[in-house]
């Protein structure tokens, strides 16, 4: 069931009525029920991968609080509440490791034996297919169990509300990946029905919907057929393409989040944001900051720090950075272009933190004033820049089709080309060009908005009721009329439902 999908504008609003209908005391029951619901909608039988880890990271919680609340021996204490954590850890990424890793590992240990001439000892294998959403759920589980260990959160006893905080619908899918001390805890106490949440909520959702059809959905049908047949196009070809994607990937996982955090927001619950203006940052090690917040901070808090983090030396910190961005490559999908793209962002975070002591000398010694407007949009030129390079890498299907193109845009770069008539071709139609560079503009100009502080939707809606409907009105027109609908479009699955 897609967040863009009618049978979920059906969903949604009985899940809401029947939710605050009931007893304060079972609602959280009908929010499990529905979440599970909304997850068999894709395939009922991996619904048992979410109950098992469930189950196994529950009961790790439930034994590692009763251990640590027993008197006893430190030692003993010590080693169960490690083997309590090390059994949740294991099972979940054994599971994440067959259903995701498995070919990958199996088709490079393939390759490996027919480079040494053995062919007839490979191994066979078969297709396996992906779980929707299964390395967010687990990293959500994970988190809860490691939070436990640490003494960082009491572990929940109610089994069907820790049930509900792993498979709670409007993030399950893909994230934000929440963490315990903050969507857990909301699920242990009531929510109550509020006409400002709603209204908040359902504006938040309609931002997302649009980020979505209008932007994320019409972008993706000029660009994939250019990616699609990569070999036959002009190097600018694919650069307009990979900028375009840039936003592409932007608006549509930020749609996904902004729904989510809208719906839920409708029923009383608060989750955090996973994105604040990226594309408006200069320097790479800001972009990160603002990037897939809920990732980010998951392998800072569970692996960078744990690794030692900055703590033991510079060399130790770079070789922590590349390995948390190496392993966000490798979590993104197993393939090698994706662990080159995490690998770049890390060389990039690298390069950026080792040089930064000459670049301040230089910039004092050139009196360059790193605050002035031009500096900062120079920087965020150059950020982008960047940004988009590694893009290549997200978006290509392979190693070869990314290195290729990456060479056919560098001989073929040409800036008089983006005012040829052959640029205004990538988009069909002079309509669509306009469509796509005002609804773009507005993309951008709500996070220059955001970026300085303003809120949009506080200000939204304090204004009259008939400026108010004047402007939700404006949102439903947008959406029908430039959505991604109809002939020529088809209804794409959120791009981050692969990961």
């Amino acid at each position: 069931m897609l967040f863009n999908s009618v049978e979920f504008l059906v969903f949604f609003p009985i899940v809401f009525i029947m939710y605050f209908s009931l007893s304060s005391k079972v609602r959280y029951i009908w929010l499990l029920a529905a979440s599970y619901f909304f997850y068999m909608c894709w395939n009922p039988k991996y619904m048992i991968l979410i109950f098992l880890s469930t189950a196994i990271t529950f009961g790790s919680g439930v034994i590692m609080e009763a251990v640590r609340e027993k008197n006893g021996d430190l030692v003993q204490k010590n080693f169960w509440l490690c083997s309590c954590l090390v059994v949740s850890c294991i099972f979940n990424l054994l599971v994440l490791f067959y259903f995701k890793y498995f070919e990958f590992a199996i088709r490079n240990i393939n390759r490996v034996i027919g480079m040494g001439g053995g062919e007839k000892f490979r191994f066979l294998w078969h297709q396996i297919i992906l779980p929707v959403g299964i390395s967010f759920y687990t990293f959500q589980a994970l988190g809860y169990a490691i939070d436990v260990y640490r003494g960082d959160i009491k572990a929940e006893k109610n089994f069907f509300r820790y049930a509900l905080f792993v498979s709670f619908f409007p993030q399950l899918v893909a994230g934000p990946i929440e963490r315990s001390e903050n969507l857990l805890n909301q699920m242990k106490n009531t929510t109550y029905f509020k006409v400002e949440n709603v209204r908040q909520g359902l504006l938040t959702m309609a931002y997302g919907l649009f980020l979505k059809v209008v932007v994320a959905d019409r972008l993706a049908s000029i660009i994939n057929p250019i990616y699609n047949g990569w070999e036959d196009q002009r190097g600018m070809h694919l650069m307009v393409a990979t900028v375009l994607f840039s936003f592409q990937i932007y608006c549509d996982f930020e749609g996904y989040s902004q729904i989510a955090i809208g719906s839920a927001k409708v029923l009383g619950f608060h989750i955090n944001k996973n994105f604040r203006a990226p594309y408006l940052c200069t320097s790479i090690r800001g972009f990160w900051k603002k990037w897939h917040i809920s990732l980010t901070s998951w392998f800072r808090d569970y692996l960078y720090i744990p690794l030692g983090g900055n703590r033991k030396g510079r060399m130790k910190k770079y070789l922590n950075t590349m390995i948390v961005f190496l392993c966000s490559g490798l979590w993104h999908g197993a393939s090698w272009h994706f662990v080159a793209w995490g690998g770049l962002n890390g060389l990039y975070n690298v390069v950026q933190d080792a040089g930064q002591n000459n670049f301040n000398k230089i910039c004092s010694f050139f009196k360059i004033d790193t605050k002035a407007f031009l500096w900062k949009c120079l920087c965020g030129i150059c950020t982008f820049f960047l940004i988009n390079i590694s893009w290549v890498f997200f978006r290509a299907a392979g190693m070869r089709q990314s290195c290729s193109i990456l060479k056919k845009i560098w001989a073929d770069f040409n800036l008089w080309y983006l005012f040829s008539g052959g640029f205004y071709e990538l988009f069909g139609s002079s309509k669509e060009l306009v469509i796509t560079i005002l609804s773009l503009s507005i993309v951008v100009f709500v996070d220059i908005l955001k970026n300085q502080g303003f809120d949009i939707k506080s200000y939204i809606l304090r204004q009259q009721i008939f400026y108010r409907w004047l402007f939700y009105l404006a949102i439903i027109f947008t959406v029908v009329m430039w959505g991604g609908y109809g002939s020529g479009y088809e209804q794409t699955q959120f791009i981050y439902f692969q990961f």
